[in-house]
């Protein structure tokens, strides 16, 4: 059975179960677009690459599954790299397939010839360039392979466009042969009884709940060893929502912007357990006093993740769903009452959520404002955020019951992210109910993609929170720069008319009198809508782990401002 190469992008998408991919047509990839038409997957024509690239990294997160994203060769290829790099930063499995120039161009300097391979060496966990229309089917079969198997991340195709025209015969791999790629699953027993003797000596443990719990789909084993040996479980900024916020035993989000009792838990336990995590600078404040007193236990599925930052005392490589899984049945249950007690009366004491039983003071504070969402949502949209201030905030007062809700971009820190991913989102659950929280400067950057969710009817609420900042920056200035304000001040456009002009509905509001039925009035129209909250511009995130301070180092909330949200 003889196809072009183009028709082979397609067979073998199809075979993958692709539903819907996210991209831009261009010269170097035109014969794939026109492959396109004979095959039954959805295609979404993006306002910009980057927002393909945003859009399969949302759907991937909230449906599990492998995102697909296009574009030509040149500039089309390296408008994808900012969301290649939020993939790879956040283990996101994504496929990313771009055009190339011919293969005989290839070093030329032809039009619109760029060595993509070359410049996304670096941020993807493999990248292929494809010259002939044989190579392809493989190709593919290994791409989706490498992207979902072990740590999940992006992995690129660039095909030469002569092995899009050209034809062979198509034979579908069956399985991948890659004897050089065999990710591990299980740790053996031996360090599995070392990780037990270290638990069952342990007064004060904590489990610290990262991205790879959701990536391994390890949120019933989670559960299950949490309750049976009664160790508390913090969160990553990407980890929230594996583990149930209302639960006994959550002690929320940990790190720079994380719950203070969270922080003292850490800094003053006894023994890390480490799931699926990998220690980062945000979580762990500088290392060098970070967690003194506590034995750690490692639970990663790459070994180079392990030692890196942190030294382990336990590295338990391999799937966390499988490891935790095979350590369940080794714990006995514990006793960790006056452990738990501690650190309750360290809440009782710097609880930031106590914020939604604050005073009114007639201003709009995002705090309140995510908290309203949160409530009228009843926690269960799922929620997706550019990066800053509003982001923080979200992942504070946005309670989440269960994983694949929250939707942000941790390691890269990606501006301009959260309408897009929205978007992808919502191809993924057309079902539930999503928010798009941004800050005015980020949503500035991908807010062309408005008219893509009105194109195709994506039912995306989008809720900018403007204070005319670029509001974290101007929090480090403030704190740090003695409020040298620096290209911060943001003068933005209108966004109710601007969003209007792409054919969403919005609203712009200003008192607290206006939020609840503002929220309800979005929620009732299918559709994208945009509201619009002027908040207030000098509120700052509490509380805060400076750069090289100790975990336990936090710039607290004045008392002067606690009135405030």
């Amino acid at each position: 059975m003889k196809k072009t190469g183009a028709e082979i992008v397609w067979e073998c998408l199809t075979r993958e179960g692709v539903e819907v991919v996210f991209g831009y047509p261009g010269g170097a990839n035109m014969p794939i677009y026109d492959a396109m038409l004979s095959y039954p997957v959805h295609h979404v024509l993006v306002r910009h690459e980057q927002g393909a690239a945003h859009m399969a990294d949302g759907y991937a997160r909230a449906s599990g599954k492998v995102g697909v994203a296009m574009a030509t060769s040149g500039p089309g290829a390296t408008n994808l790299v900012t969301g290649i790099a939020t993939a790879m930063m956040d283990s996101v499995p994504v496929v990313f397939i771009t055009g190339q120039v011919a293969a005989h161009l290839i070093g030329g300097d032809a039009f619109q010839e760029t060595d993509v391979t070359g410049i996304t060496l670096p941020i993807t966990k493999h990248n292929y360039l494809v010259t002939r229309a044989d190579e392809i089917a493989e190709t593919i079969r290994e791409a989706f392979y490498i992207a979902r198997s072990g740590r999940p991340g992006p992995v690129l195709i660039d095909i030469c466009k002569n092995a899009q025209i050209e034809s062979c015969e198509f034979v579908y791999p069956e399985e991948p042969e890659m004897p050089g790629y065999k990710p591990v699953t299980h740790s053996p027993r031996n360090l599995l009884d070392d990780a037990v003797a270290l638990i069952e000596k342990s007064h004060k443990p904590i489990i610290l709940c990262g991205h790879g719990v959701i990536m391994s789909k390890a949120e019933e084993a989670l559960m299950q060893f949490a309750v049976k040996t009664q160790i508390p479980v913090a969160s990553t900024l990407l980890g929230l929502g594996a583990f149930p916020a209302s639960h006994p035993l959550s002690l929320g989000m940990m790190g720079m912007h994380g719950e203070a009792y969270t922080n003292m838990a850490i800094q003053n336990s006894d023994l890390i357990l480490a799931f699926g995590m990998r220690f980062d600078d945000r979580v762990t404040g500088t290392l060098k006093t970070y967690a003194p007193k506590a034995k750690k236990i490692h639970i990663e599925i790459d070994p180079s993740e392990v030692h890196k930052n942190v030294f382990v005392d336990v590295p338990l490589v391999g799937d966390v769903r499988t490891v935790v899984n095979d350590l369940i049945p080794l714990v006995d249950e514990y006793d960790h009452d006056e452990w738990l007690e501690e650190i309750q009366t360290w809440k009782n004491e710097t609880d930031s959520r106590s914020i939604m039983n604050w005073e009114e003071d007639g201003k709009l504070y995002v705090a309140h404002l995510v908290a309203d969402i949160w409530k009228a949502t009843g926690g269960g949209a799922i929620v997706t955020t550019d990066v800053g201030q509003h982001q923080m905030w979200t992942a504070q007062y946005y309670q989440l019951e269960k994983p694949n809700r929250w939707i942000t971009s941790g390691g890269a820190g990606t501006m301009g992210f959260g309408l897009p991913s929205a978007i992808g989102a919502w191809f993924a659950a057309k079902d539930e109910e999503i928010w798009a929280v941004a800050g005015d400067g980020g949503f500035q950057m991908t807010a062309a993609e408005l008219t893509t969710a009105v194109q195709e009817g994506a039912n995306v609420k989008v809720a900018i929170m403007n204070n005319n900042f670029l509001g974290m920056v101007r929090q480090w200035q403030e704190f740090f720069f003695e409020k040298r304000y620096s290209a911060v001040n943001m003068v933005t456009p209108d966004f109710v008319k601007l969003a209007e002009a792409h054919g969403v509905p919005a609203r712009r509001v200003t008192t607290r009198e206006e939020v609840e039925e503002a929220i309800a009035w979005a929620r009732s129209i299918k559709g994208p809508t945009v509201l619009e909250f002027k908040v207030e511009r000098e509120d700052a995130v509490y509380p805060m782990v400076p750069t090289g301070a100790a975990l336990h180092e936090m710039i607290r909330r004045p008392v002067k401002q606690s009135a405030k949200g």
